[in-house]
Protein backbone atom coordinates (compact mmCIF):
# COMPACT_ATOMS: atom_id res chain seq x y z
CA UNK A 1 0.00 0.00 0.00
CA UNK A 2 2.83 2.41 0.89
CA UNK A 3 4.47 1.66 -2.46
CA UNK A 4 1.27 2.51 -4.30
CA UNK A 5 0.92 5.77 -2.38
CA UNK A 6 4.49 6.75 -3.21
CA UNK A 7 3.94 5.90 -6.86
CA UNK A 8 0.75 7.97 -6.95
CA UNK A 9 2.48 10.90 -5.22
CA UNK A 10 5.33 10.78 -7.74
CA UNK A 11 2.85 10.81 -10.62
CA UNK A 12 1.10 13.88 -9.17
CA UNK A 13 4.43 15.64 -8.65
CA UNK A 14 5.69 15.01 -12.17
CA UNK A 15 2.35 15.98 -13.70
CA UNK A 16 2.52 19.31 -11.85
CA UNK A 17 6.06 19.88 -13.11
CA UNK A 18 5.01 18.98 -16.64
CA UNK A 19 2.08 21.45 -16.57
CA UNK A 20 4.38 24.20 -15.29
CA UNK A 21 6.85 23.50 -18.08
CA UNK A 22 4.13 23.51 -20.75
CA UNK A 23 2.66 26.81 -19.48
CA UNK A 24 5.97 28.63 -19.56
CA UNK A 25 6.88 27.01 -22.87
CA UNK A 26 3.73 28.42 -24.46
CA UNK A 27 4.63 31.89 -23.20
CA UNK A 28 8.06 31.56 -24.78
CA UNK A 29 6.57 30.41 -28.08
CA UNK A 30 4.44 33.57 -28.10
CA UNK A 31 7.61 35.62 -27.67
CA UNK A 32 9.34 33.83 -30.52
CA UNK A 33 6.29 34.15 -32.76
CA UNK A 34 6.42 37.88 -32.16
CA UNK A 35 9.64 38.05 -34.15
CA UNK A 36 7.66 37.33 -37.28
CA UNK A 37 5.30 40.21 -36.68
CA UNK A 38 7.71 43.12 -37.10
CA UNK A 39 7.55 43.18 -40.90
CA UNK A 40 4.51 41.10 -42.01
CA UNK A 41 1.26 43.00 -42.73
CA UNK A 42 -2.11 41.41 -42.14
CA UNK A 43 -2.91 39.29 -45.21
CA UNK A 44 -6.57 40.22 -45.18
CA UNK A 45 -5.92 43.96 -45.37
CA UNK A 46 -4.61 46.27 -48.04
CA UNK A 47 -2.02 48.92 -47.09
CA UNK A 48 -4.73 51.61 -47.41
CA UNK A 49 -6.99 49.68 -45.00
CA UNK A 50 -4.17 49.32 -42.50
CA UNK A 51 -3.46 53.05 -42.57
CA UNK A 52 -7.13 53.81 -42.16
CA UNK A 53 -7.46 51.38 -39.24
CA UNK A 54 -4.40 52.81 -37.49
CA UNK A 55 -5.74 56.33 -38.00
CA UNK A 56 -9.15 55.38 -36.65
CA UNK A 57 -7.60 53.66 -33.62
CA UNK A 58 -5.47 56.68 -32.89
CA UNK A 59 -8.40 59.04 -33.34
CA UNK A 60 -10.70 57.03 -31.12
CA UNK A 61 -7.96 56.58 -28.52
CA UNK A 62 -8.18 52.78 -28.56
CA UNK A 63 -5.36 50.98 -26.79
CA UNK A 64 -4.03 47.65 -28.05
CA UNK A 65 -4.95 44.55 -26.07
CA UNK A 66 -2.61 43.04 -23.50
CA UNK A 67 -1.77 40.20 -25.89
CA UNK A 68 -1.00 42.64 -28.69
CA UNK A 69 1.15 44.79 -26.41
CA UNK A 70 3.00 41.61 -25.35
CA UNK A 71 3.62 40.71 -29.00
CA UNK A 72 4.67 44.27 -29.87
CA UNK A 73 7.12 44.32 -26.97
CA UNK A 74 9.12 41.38 -28.33
CA UNK A 75 8.68 42.46 -31.93
CA UNK A 76 10.44 45.73 -31.13
CA UNK A 77 12.97 44.44 -28.58
CA UNK A 78 15.86 44.08 -31.05
CA UNK A 79 15.46 47.54 -32.59
CA UNK A 80 17.91 50.15 -31.40
CA UNK A 81 16.38 53.30 -29.97
CA UNK A 82 19.02 56.03 -30.24
CA UNK A 83 16.98 58.26 -27.95
CA UNK A 84 17.33 55.81 -25.07
CA UNK A 85 20.40 56.21 -22.90
CA UNK A 86 19.77 52.75 -21.41
CA UNK A 87 17.85 50.28 -23.57
CA UNK A 88 16.74 47.22 -21.57
CA UNK A 89 14.28 44.43 -22.33
CA UNK A 90 13.17 41.35 -20.39
CA UNK A 91 12.34 37.80 -21.38
CA UNK A 92 11.37 34.65 -19.49
CA UNK A 93 11.29 31.00 -20.41
CA UNK A 94 11.76 27.38 -19.35
CA UNK A 95 14.87 25.25 -19.36
CA UNK A 96 15.98 21.79 -18.38
CA UNK A 97 19.40 20.47 -17.45
CA UNK A 98 20.63 17.39 -15.62
CA UNK A 99 21.71 19.60 -12.73
CA UNK A 100 18.61 21.79 -12.30
CA UNK A 101 15.79 19.66 -13.79
CA UNK A 102 12.91 21.88 -15.01
CA UNK A 103 13.57 25.55 -14.33
CA UNK A 104 12.07 28.92 -15.20
CA UNK A 105 14.30 31.90 -15.81
CA UNK A 106 13.76 35.62 -16.29
CA UNK A 107 16.53 37.68 -17.86
CA UNK A 108 16.96 41.34 -18.61
CA UNK A 109 19.44 42.50 -21.22
CA UNK A 110 20.52 46.13 -21.39
CA UNK A 111 22.62 48.10 -23.89
CA UNK A 112 24.06 51.55 -23.25
CA UNK A 113 26.94 53.89 -24.04
CA UNK A 114 28.80 55.95 -21.50
CA UNK A 115 28.92 59.70 -21.96
CA UNK A 116 31.62 60.55 -24.50
CA UNK A 117 31.49 57.21 -26.32
CA UNK A 118 31.37 57.40 -30.10
CA UNK A 119 28.28 55.98 -31.81
CA UNK A 120 30.54 53.72 -33.88
CA UNK A 121 31.73 51.92 -30.72
CA UNK A 122 30.02 48.75 -29.70
CA UNK A 123 27.65 49.46 -26.79
CA UNK A 124 28.29 48.36 -23.24
CA UNK A 125 26.06 45.52 -22.07
CA UNK A 126 24.61 44.21 -18.85
CA UNK A 127 22.53 41.11 -18.15
CA UNK A 128 20.56 40.54 -14.97
CA UNK A 129 18.94 37.19 -14.37
CA UNK A 130 17.08 35.03 -11.90
CA UNK A 131 16.31 31.33 -12.17
CA UNK A 132 14.28 28.91 -10.05
CA UNK A 133 13.88 25.17 -10.58
CA UNK A 134 11.60 22.40 -9.36
CA UNK A 135 14.47 20.85 -7.37
CA UNK A 136 14.73 24.03 -5.29
CA UNK A 137 17.61 25.83 -7.01
CA UNK A 138 17.42 29.62 -6.85
CA UNK A 139 19.98 31.90 -8.50
CA UNK A 140 20.21 35.64 -9.08
CA UNK A 141 23.07 37.43 -10.74
CA UNK A 142 24.41 40.20 -12.92
CA UNK A 143 27.17 40.23 -15.52
CA UNK A 144 28.36 42.69 -18.11
CA UNK A 145 31.04 44.50 -20.07
CA UNK A 146 31.47 48.25 -19.67
CA UNK A 147 33.40 50.13 -22.37
CA UNK A 148 34.78 53.58 -21.61
CA UNK A 149 35.16 56.42 -24.15
CA UNK A 150 37.48 55.62 -27.06
CA UNK A 151 37.65 52.05 -25.62
CA UNK A 152 40.61 53.12 -23.47
CA UNK A 153 39.39 51.08 -20.49
CA UNK A 154 37.14 48.08 -19.98
CA UNK A 155 35.36 46.79 -16.91
CA UNK A 156 34.17 43.17 -17.07
CA UNK A 157 32.22 41.71 -14.14
CA UNK A 158 30.13 38.74 -13.01
CA UNK A 159 28.42 38.35 -9.62
CA UNK A 160 25.86 35.81 -8.47
CA UNK A 161 24.15 34.31 -5.45
CA UNK A 162 22.98 30.71 -5.61
CA UNK A 163 21.16 28.15 -3.48
CA UNK A 164 21.61 24.82 -5.19
CA UNK A 165 20.64 21.25 -4.27
CA UNK A 166 23.23 19.49 -6.40
CA UNK A 167 25.28 16.34 -6.83
CA UNK A 168 28.93 15.49 -6.38
CA UNK A 169 31.10 12.56 -7.51
CA UNK A 170 34.54 13.35 -6.13
CA UNK A 171 37.83 14.62 -7.57
CA UNK A 172 39.62 13.20 -10.60
CA UNK A 173 38.39 11.43 -13.70
CA UNK A 174 38.37 7.99 -12.07
CA UNK A 175 36.20 9.03 -9.10
CA UNK A 176 33.93 11.25 -11.18
CA UNK A 177 33.25 8.45 -13.69
CA UNK A 178 31.87 6.05 -11.04
CA UNK A 179 28.09 6.37 -10.96
CA UNK A 180 27.92 4.85 -7.46
CA UNK A 181 29.96 7.81 -6.14
CA UNK A 182 27.01 10.12 -6.81
CA UNK A 183 25.98 11.91 -3.66
CA UNK A 184 23.51 14.72 -3.09
CA UNK A 185 24.33 17.90 -1.24
CA UNK A 186 22.94 21.38 -0.79
CA UNK A 187 25.10 24.43 -1.34
CA UNK A 188 24.71 28.10 -0.51
CA UNK A 189 27.14 30.22 -2.49
CA UNK A 190 27.98 33.82 -3.30
CA UNK A 191 30.76 34.76 -5.74
CA UNK A 192 32.07 37.62 -7.83
CA UNK A 193 34.72 38.14 -10.51
CA UNK A 194 35.82 41.50 -11.93
CA UNK A 195 38.66 42.92 -14.01
CA UNK A 196 39.60 46.46 -15.03
CA UNK A 197 41.64 46.61 -18.22
CA UNK A 198 43.82 49.38 -19.65
CA UNK A 199 44.43 49.57 -23.40
CA UNK A 200 48.13 49.26 -24.26
CA UNK A 201 47.73 49.38 -28.05
CA UNK A 202 44.76 48.76 -30.32
CA UNK A 203 43.18 45.48 -29.29
CA UNK A 204 45.62 44.72 -26.45
CA UNK A 205 44.59 45.23 -22.80
CA UNK A 206 46.20 44.62 -19.41
CA UNK A 207 44.82 45.11 -15.94
CA UNK A 208 44.13 43.84 -12.43
CA UNK A 209 41.56 41.19 -11.58
CA UNK A 210 39.94 40.10 -8.36
CA UNK A 211 37.59 37.27 -7.43
CA UNK A 212 35.89 36.00 -4.31
CA UNK A 213 33.72 33.08 -3.24
CA UNK A 214 31.92 31.99 -0.06
CA UNK A 215 30.28 28.55 0.03
CA UNK A 216 28.64 26.25 2.51
CA UNK A 217 27.80 22.62 1.67
CA UNK A 218 25.52 20.52 3.89
CA UNK A 219 23.05 17.58 4.01
CA UNK A 220 25.72 15.19 2.72
CA UNK A 221 25.57 11.41 3.07
CA UNK A 222 28.09 10.50 5.83
CA UNK A 223 29.11 7.41 3.87
CA UNK A 224 30.29 9.62 0.99
CA UNK A 225 32.38 12.05 3.02
CA UNK A 226 35.60 10.38 1.84
CA UNK A 227 34.97 11.89 -1.61
CA UNK A 228 35.82 15.33 -0.16
CA UNK A 229 39.30 14.06 0.84
CA UNK A 230 39.17 15.56 4.32
CA UNK A 231 38.62 19.13 3.13
CA UNK A 232 36.21 21.56 4.78
CA UNK A 233 32.59 21.91 3.69
CA UNK A 234 32.45 25.60 4.56
CA UNK A 235 34.81 27.54 2.31
CA UNK A 236 35.78 31.09 1.52
CA UNK A 237 38.34 32.23 -0.99
CA UNK A 238 39.68 35.56 -2.22
CA UNK A 239 42.13 36.08 -5.02
CA UNK A 240 43.91 38.87 -6.87
CA UNK A 241 45.76 38.74 -10.13
CA UNK A 242 46.30 40.17 -13.57
CA UNK A 243 44.69 39.67 -17.00
CA UNK A 244 46.30 40.14 -20.40
CA UNK A 245 43.78 40.27 -23.21
CA UNK A 246 43.84 40.67 -26.98
CA UNK A 247 40.44 41.34 -28.52
CA UNK A 248 39.67 42.11 -32.17
CA UNK A 249 36.06 40.86 -32.09
CA UNK A 250 33.49 43.08 -33.77
CA UNK A 251 31.09 42.47 -30.87
CA UNK A 252 31.61 40.74 -27.54
CA UNK A 253 28.05 39.41 -27.14
CA UNK A 254 27.67 37.90 -30.62
CA UNK A 255 30.97 37.92 -32.53
CA UNK A 256 30.93 37.56 -36.32
CA UNK A 257 34.65 37.95 -36.90
CA UNK A 258 37.86 38.51 -34.97
CA UNK A 259 40.09 36.89 -32.37
CA UNK A 260 39.94 36.82 -28.58
CA UNK A 261 42.86 35.66 -26.41
CA UNK A 262 42.89 35.99 -22.62
CA UNK A 263 45.58 34.92 -20.16
CA UNK A 264 44.83 35.33 -16.46
CA UNK A 265 47.05 34.63 -13.48
CA UNK A 266 45.33 34.56 -10.06
CA UNK A 267 46.96 34.26 -6.63
CA UNK A 268 45.10 33.05 -3.54
CA UNK A 269 47.65 33.13 -0.71
CA UNK A 270 46.99 32.13 2.89
CA UNK A 271 47.68 35.66 4.24
CA UNK A 272 44.49 36.84 2.50
CA UNK A 273 42.56 34.55 4.85
CA UNK A 274 42.07 31.71 2.38
CA UNK A 275 41.42 28.23 3.74
CA UNK A 276 43.46 26.70 0.93
CA UNK A 277 46.36 28.50 -0.73
CA UNK A 278 46.95 28.05 -4.44
CA UNK A 279 47.32 29.90 -7.72
CA UNK A 280 45.42 29.55 -11.00
CA UNK A 281 46.54 30.07 -14.59
CA UNK A 282 43.74 30.30 -17.13
CA UNK A 283 44.18 30.65 -20.89
CA UNK A 284 41.35 31.09 -23.39
CA UNK A 285 41.65 31.55 -27.16
CA UNK A 286 38.67 32.02 -29.51
CA UNK A 287 38.39 32.87 -33.21
CA UNK A 288 35.44 33.74 -35.48
CA UNK A 289 35.12 33.71 -39.29
CA UNK A 290 32.33 34.40 -41.78
CA UNK A 291 31.93 31.37 -44.03
CA UNK A 292 29.00 32.49 -46.18
CA UNK A 293 25.88 34.62 -45.84
CA UNK A 294 24.61 34.18 -42.30
CA UNK A 295 27.19 31.50 -41.50
CA UNK A 296 29.74 31.95 -38.71
CA UNK A 297 32.37 29.42 -37.62
CA UNK A 298 33.57 29.83 -34.03
CA UNK A 299 36.43 27.93 -32.36
CA UNK A 300 37.68 27.93 -28.80
CA UNK A 301 40.38 26.24 -26.72
CA UNK A 302 40.54 26.73 -22.98
CA UNK A 303 42.77 25.54 -20.18
CA UNK A 304 42.61 25.99 -16.39
CA UNK A 305 45.64 24.97 -14.30
CA UNK A 306 45.82 25.08 -10.48
CA UNK A 307 49.07 24.94 -8.52
CA UNK A 308 49.11 24.36 -4.79
CA UNK A 309 46.18 22.99 -2.83
CA UNK A 310 42.83 24.08 -4.27
CA UNK A 311 39.69 23.09 -2.38
CA UNK A 312 37.26 20.63 -3.95
CA UNK A 313 34.99 23.53 -4.94
CA UNK A 314 37.79 25.55 -6.56
CA UNK A 315 39.01 22.70 -8.74
CA UNK A 316 38.94 23.11 -12.52
CA UNK A 317 35.65 21.68 -13.80
CA UNK A 318 33.89 20.66 -17.00
CA UNK A 319 30.17 20.91 -17.74
CA UNK A 320 27.55 23.63 -17.51
CA UNK A 321 26.30 26.42 -19.77
CA UNK A 322 29.51 27.39 -21.58
CA UNK A 323 32.03 24.55 -21.84
CA UNK A 324 31.03 20.90 -22.44
CA UNK A 325 27.34 21.75 -22.58
CA UNK A 326 25.11 18.78 -21.73
CA UNK A 327 27.29 17.36 -18.95
CA UNK A 328 26.07 17.70 -15.37
CA UNK A 329 27.55 20.96 -14.11
CA UNK A 330 30.97 20.32 -12.54
CA UNK A 331 30.57 16.53 -12.44
CA UNK A 332 34.16 16.24 -13.66
CA UNK A 333 36.74 18.15 -11.62
CA UNK A 334 40.45 18.02 -10.87
CA UNK A 335 43.43 20.36 -10.48
CA UNK A 336 43.62 20.94 -14.23
CA UNK A 337 41.13 20.96 -17.12
CA UNK A 338 41.39 21.54 -20.87
CA UNK A 339 38.62 21.74 -23.46
CA UNK A 340 38.08 22.63 -27.10
CA UNK A 341 34.91 23.28 -29.07
CA UNK A 342 33.96 24.26 -32.63
CA UNK A 343 30.52 25.71 -33.40
CA UNK A 344 28.76 26.54 -36.66
CA UNK A 345 26.18 29.33 -36.29
CA UNK A 346 23.72 29.84 -39.10
CA UNK A 347 21.13 32.60 -39.42
CA UNK A 348 17.94 31.05 -40.80
CA UNK A 349 15.04 33.48 -40.91
CA UNK A 350 14.45 37.00 -39.58
CA UNK A 351 15.64 36.89 -35.96
CA UNK A 352 16.08 33.11 -35.75
CA UNK A 353 19.12 30.89 -36.22
CA UNK A 354 20.49 27.45 -35.43
CA UNK A 355 23.84 26.08 -34.27
CA UNK A 356 25.68 22.77 -34.17
CA UNK A 357 28.86 22.13 -32.24
CA UNK A 358 31.37 19.47 -31.33
CA UNK A 359 34.13 19.39 -28.77
CA UNK A 360 36.16 17.44 -26.24
CA UNK A 361 37.69 17.97 -22.82
CA UNK A 362 39.59 16.35 -19.99
CA UNK A 363 40.35 16.81 -16.30
CA UNK A 364 43.63 15.59 -14.78
CA UNK A 365 45.87 15.87 -11.72
CA UNK A 366 49.22 15.88 -13.52
CA UNK A 367 50.73 14.98 -16.88
CA UNK A 368 50.67 11.25 -16.16
CA UNK A 369 46.91 11.29 -15.47
CA UNK A 370 46.05 13.11 -18.70
CA UNK A 371 44.66 10.09 -20.53
CA UNK A 372 40.87 10.21 -20.65
CA UNK A 373 38.99 12.46 -23.11
CA UNK A 374 35.31 13.33 -22.79
CA UNK A 375 33.38 13.91 -26.05
CA UNK A 376 30.76 16.62 -26.49
CA UNK A 377 28.37 17.67 -29.27
CA UNK A 378 24.98 19.30 -29.62
CA UNK A 379 22.50 21.51 -31.44
CA UNK A 380 20.96 24.85 -30.56
CA UNK A 381 18.36 27.46 -31.43
CA UNK A 382 19.03 31.20 -31.46
CA UNK A 383 16.61 34.13 -31.31
CA UNK A 384 17.84 37.73 -31.50
CA UNK A 385 16.31 39.25 -28.39
CA UNK A 386 18.15 42.55 -28.82
CA UNK A 387 20.63 43.80 -31.38
CA UNK A 388 23.56 41.33 -31.23
CA UNK A 389 22.13 39.77 -28.07
CA UNK A 390 20.80 36.26 -28.61
CA UNK A 391 18.65 34.08 -26.43
CA UNK A 392 20.03 30.58 -26.83
CA UNK A 393 18.50 27.17 -26.21
CA UNK A 394 21.11 24.43 -26.53
CA UNK A 395 20.85 20.67 -26.14
CA UNK A 396 24.17 18.99 -25.54
CA UNK A 397 25.26 15.35 -25.43
CA UNK A 398 28.16 13.69 -23.66
CA UNK A 399 29.68 10.38 -22.66
CA UNK A 400 27.49 7.63 -21.25
CA UNK A 401 24.18 9.16 -22.31
CA UNK A 402 24.67 12.39 -20.39
CA UNK A 403 22.65 15.23 -21.93
CA UNK A 404 20.78 18.40 -21.04
CA UNK A 405 19.24 21.72 -22.11
CA UNK A 406 20.84 25.11 -21.60
CA UNK A 407 18.75 28.32 -21.65
CA UNK A 408 20.79 31.50 -21.51
CA UNK A 409 21.49 34.93 -22.98
CA UNK A 410 24.52 35.55 -25.25
CA UNK A 411 26.62 32.95 -27.01
CA UNK A 412 28.49 30.25 -25.10
CA UNK A 413 31.77 31.79 -26.29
Amino acid sequence: MNCRRRTFALKIRYMARFRLFIAVFLVTICALWASAQDSIPALSQTPEQQVAENTDSTTLGKRPSIVQRFINYFAESNKTDKNKKFDISFIGGPSYTNSTSFAVGVMGSGLYRMSGCDAAMQPSNVTIYTTASVVGMVMVGVEGNNFFPDDRYRLNYDARFKYFPTKYWGVGYDECSVDDNETEMKTLMGKFDAEFLFRLVDGLYLGPRMAGMVLKAYDIDPEKMHLYHGQALKLHNFGVGVSLQYDSRDNVTNPHRGVYVNATQMFRPAFLGNDYAFSTTEITASAYQRLWKGGILAEQVKGTFNFGTPSWEMMATLGGSYVMRGYYEARYRDKHAVAAQVELRQHVWKRSGITVWGGAGSVFHDRTSFKQVLPNFGVGFRWEFKKNVNVRLDYGFGKGGQSGFVFNVNEAF
